[in-house]
């Protein structure tokens, strides 16, 4: 299976569409699309561990090990959070097959020139740089979502990125006053903690749309992890 997926998920950028149907994970006697989420699960959690590994044994954040470890368990991470809620989201199951080949086919050997940048034309093209997910009536930033934050920051200048937005989103379970508020202090708790990763003040703009632009559409009152998100893209 590793060897075909390596091969495959070259063509996919980290912050791409989704993975159509899981195709690229695909052997003659091992496809993703046909595994259970319980067979699934301990698949993407080893991805994970392996990526968490990785980063623990390369101490230079310019190594694209490093930087593909990172994106490695972030996006594992989320499709393992999916997973765990009974859902299959084929983005973040996409971006973590891709970003860990890439792990995988980086060499081992000296790390680059810090002024080198690692970061592919694909991750700074994208529309939605990154996504924070948010517990329950939270505007905590979660622990696992610092390292994406962070590597955003690193790469500003890299990618020519300007300046970043920040809009924040509420699952439909409350007011819809409350939820807007709601979806503003997570705006802005991203913006800090992109301030505390490195970022000028000023640098990030920060709106909210409460419950009214869902990832996944819900009745009035549902709890939906998905939608409690900050979106994060660039000018």
């Amino acid at each position: 299976m590793e060897t075909t997926l390596k091969r495959a998920a070259l063509g996919i950028a980290l912050g791409g569409a989704a993975w159509p149907a899981l195709a690229a994970a695909q052997t003659a006697g091992d496809d993703w699309t046909a595994m259970s989420r319980s067979q699934l699960r301990p698949e993407v959690q080893r991805r994970h561990d392996e990526a968490v590994a990785a980063m623990a044994q390369t101490f230079n954040a310019n190594d694209p090990r490093y930087i593909w470890a990172m994106a490695a368990k972030n996006q594992c991470g989320i499709a393992l959070g999916f997973l765990k809620s009974g859902t299959r989201d084929p983005v973040s199951l996409g971006k973590c097959a891709d970003a860990y080949a890439r792990m995988s086919l980086v060499p081992a050997g000296p790390a680059p020139l810090p002024q080198v940048s690692t970061v592919t034309p694909e991750i700074c093209r994208q529309p939605i740089i990154g996504t924070v997910f948010f517990e329950f009536d939270s505007s905590a930033v979660p622990e696992s979502s610092l390292q994406t934050l962070q590597f955003i920051a690193a790469n500003m200048n890299a990618c020519g990125w300007g300046s970043l937005n920040a809009v924040g989103h509420a699952d439909r379970s409350g007011s819809d006053a409350y939820n807007e508020g709601l979806a503003l202090r997570r705006a802005e708790a991203v913006a800090a903690a992109l301030g505390s990763a490195g970022l000028a003040p000023g640098t990030v703009s920060v709106s909210g749309k409460g419950e009214t632009e869902p990832r996944v559409p819900t009745a009035d009152g549902v709890r939906e992890a998905q939608n409690r998100r900050v979106e994060i893209s660039a000018r």
